[in-house]
């Protein structure tokens, strides 16, 4: 937690941009980074400048074209951002940093608990072919997508999907939770709003995760105004973690994968300053 006498640790004024990792955040990820490819022309760029450039863009909410003059060009970032998404790398940066933030709050690698949310976001005035489509949140009015994620009780992201508007929770839910692929094989507990709640849910969720138990986090009838509810207050906490990257202000992607992956980037981005700054 931030206080007067580790600042020092928080302050990023010495860096050239604020988004910039230190030496301490690029020494966690740089052996993760594949080398490149045998043959052929040898590879020029700085890597840890690539991912400076992500994480410009990431954190600055800036179009592709506005990327500074002193960060590799805007098809170089594009091209590894899109290259470590469909080989992996961004997958396996963030389940590796997961794991180290897990063990550094003592807990174990696999939790047993899990928390599992939906956001809607508007989606950005888009055009051209090769857009992925949005729909319509009835519910709150909202034109774009869904962020759907599951959490652990420390808050980290475990898991995440994106995916239209208009697809309701307890199906978004389903998606999120068949996609984990066997990732967190010790979870017996799960924690939900109202939207997840039916029989139509829980039938869904017995054939892909047996071991799942729920638990329905229901607001009180009587309550008035905003109120804290147990455990749902987690995931919603995790949500405000992740919007402090301008990126994820709204749906700026023509393609769900490419919203997806930035979710993962600002995961990254969180587990590093928590590891970190934590020395």
């Amino acid at each position: 937690m931030w206080n007067a006498e580790n600042r020092q640790r928080y302050n990023r004024d010495k860096l050239r941009y604020p988004s910039d990792l230190t030496d301490d955040e690029w020494s966690l990820v740089e052996r993760m980074i594949p080398a490149a490819k045998r043959g052929g022309r040898r590879r020029e760029v700085d890597v840890r400048e690539i991912l400076n450039g992500i994480m410009y863009v990431l954190s600055t909410g800036c179009q592709w074209r506005y990327i500074p003059k002193d960060l590799p060009p805007r098809s170089t970032l594009n091209g590894y951002l899109q290259r470590w998404q469909y080989d992996g790398t961004l997958h396996n940066i963030h389940f590796e940093l997961y794991q180290k933030c897990r063990e550094q709050a003592d807990r174990a690698a696999s939790p047993t608990a899990c928390i599992v949310d939906s956001q809607s976001v508007k989606s950005a005035e888009k055009g051209g072919e090769n857009i992925d489509p949005k729909g319509y949140d009835a519910g709150k009015k909202v034109s774009g997508i869904k962020r759907h994620i599951v959490v652990d009780t420390e808050g980290l992201l475990m898991h995440a999907v994106v995916h239209t508007a208009d697809i309701q929770d307890r199906d978004g839910g389903i998606l999120l939770l068949s996609t984990m692929f066997g990732l967190y094989p010790f979870i017996t507990k799960l924690f939900a709003d109202g939207g997840y709640q039916g029989q139509q849910f829980r039938q869904a969720l017995a054939k892909v995760l047996p071991q799942l138990s729920v638990d329905i986090v229901k607001r009180s009838d009587t309550a008035r105004g905003f109120e804290v509810l147990p455990r749902r207050w987690v995931v919603e906490r995790t949500f405000a973690w992740l919007n402090r990257c301008r990126r994820l202000a709204k749906d700026f992607e023509n393609l769900h994968r490419n919203a997806l992956a930035f979710i993962k980037l600002a995961s990254i981005r969180l587990m590093l300053r928590k590891l970190s700054n934590s020395k």
